[in-house]
């Protein structure tokens, strides 16, 4: 059910129950397990266009979290056997364990036409007993308390060093598994961080340290610390006032930063600029992105309602790479301190990897600001 009222019937293929939340579609072709495992997706409903998921099981290396994050899965047809060398056991059985409401049966063409019409609607997933006019009085009732801290829900509960053999092997070159001396620490500002972006950071050799969103910026100078990474998250970043103030203490500490998605966002609204909710948002694994800087094109990973305005940008911000869909701002620099950020996901997961050099920009500039602090 969605808020204005229309309705999909479909077949329960998870657990029974109730769950509201916002539709969201996700375009990518594979990656079901990292999707519903992002943190991102706390309170989002969504709704796969590619028609096929569950033919390649559940495996205990590819989620991006310790559980499933979103409020239902919405799909064309579910697989029930999987077949994949990798698969350790089916997604039901994975649904199941998390008590995780998925219906499939829907056409979710027409689905994602209506939502690329009409935008972003709030919608009640209901699997067992139906009653349609609860689900709207749901439906209003969560529009009515969306301003709850979704980040409070995410994030670790308490500061952790990441173990660099939970990184999988696919994330490390020959290169870098010959150079796994902790040269650099970083620490990393929770927001709903994903493994595949910890697993980076690890495979180019430094130390990551993950502390919970709260945490004072005092703590992280104690650390000593050579580079901070904000992470992605979910939310509407205008509303996380507190977070916003944090990161503006994080420049003037002058220590490098490296800022993804949510993070971009936050680090934007600190320097002054300005965010919007986007109609639909981006979520898929095909998006094409031009990198001023290299004069490129990256195919990258995208999972975001929100977007940087191009009205009002300070001078402080410099606008390094934009989206070749429709032109929104997809990468900022500061022209003052050593702090990027980058919209959409360099680690991919799921999705292509050919956003991975940012996280090799962001070691060089660590290196960078090491060296010259040695000099000074």
């Amino acid at each position: 059910m969605l808020e204005d009222g229309t309705v999909f019937y479909g077949r329960s293929v998870g657990s029974n129950g109730v769950s509201v939340g916002e539709i969201v579609f996700h375009t990518s072709m594979s990656g079901y397990q990292e999707i519903i495992t992002d943190p991102s997706y706390a309170s989002q409903i969504v709704v796969f266009t590619y028609p096929h998921i569950g033919n390649t099981g559940i495996n205990s290396c590819d989620s991006e979290s310790s559980r499933v994050w979103v409020s239902g899965m919405v799909m064309r047809d579910f697989i029930e056997i999987g077949s994949s060398y990798r698969m350790e056991k089916s997604l039901r059985a994975y649904l199941d364990e998390n008590n995780t409401l998925a219906v499939s049966g829907i056409d979710t063409r027409c689905l994602t036409q209506h939502i690329r019409k009409y935008g972003s609607l709030k919608g009640c997933l209901m699997c067992g007993n139906i009653n349609e006019v609860l689900a709207l009085d749901l439906i209003q009732a969560f529009n009515a308390n969306m301003n709850f801290n979704l980040i409070d829900k995410v994030t670790c509960r308490e500061a952790y060093r990441y173990n660099p053999n939970n990184a999988p092997n696919r994330f490390f070159s020959e290169s870098t598994k010959l150079d796994q001396i902790d040269k650099y620490r970083v620490v990393v500002y929770d927001f709903g961080v994903k493994n595949s972006i910890l697993n980076c950071l690890v495979a180019k050799g430094l130390e990551v340290m993950v502390v919970p969103s709260h945490t004072p910026v005092a703590y992280i100078v104690r650390l000593k610390p050579d580079g901070i990474v904000l992470s992605n998250g979910p939310g509407d970043p205008r509303a996380y006032l507190p977070l916003i103030a944090k990161v503006e203490e994080i420049l003037q500490t002058k220590i490098p930063t490296l800022a993804i998605c949510l993070g971009h966002q936050l680090l934007a609204l600190a320097c002054g600029a300005k965010v919007f909710k986007m109609k639909f948002g981006h979520h898929g694994a095909n998006h094409p992105v031009y990198d001023y800087g290299r004069s490129a094109v990256i195919i990258s990973s995208q999972n975001h309602n929100y977007a940087v305005s191009d009205e009002d940008l300070p001078d402080t911000l410099y606008v390094t790479s934009r989206s070749l869909f429709d032109n929104t701002i997809q990468g900022l620099k500061h022209k003052h301190f050593d702090a990027m950020g980058f919209q959409g996901h360099p680690e991919g997961g799921p999705g292509p990897r050919d956003g991975n050099y940012l996280f090799d920009c962001f070691l060089e500039c660590i290196k960078k600001n090491k060296k010259n602090a040695t000099k000074r």
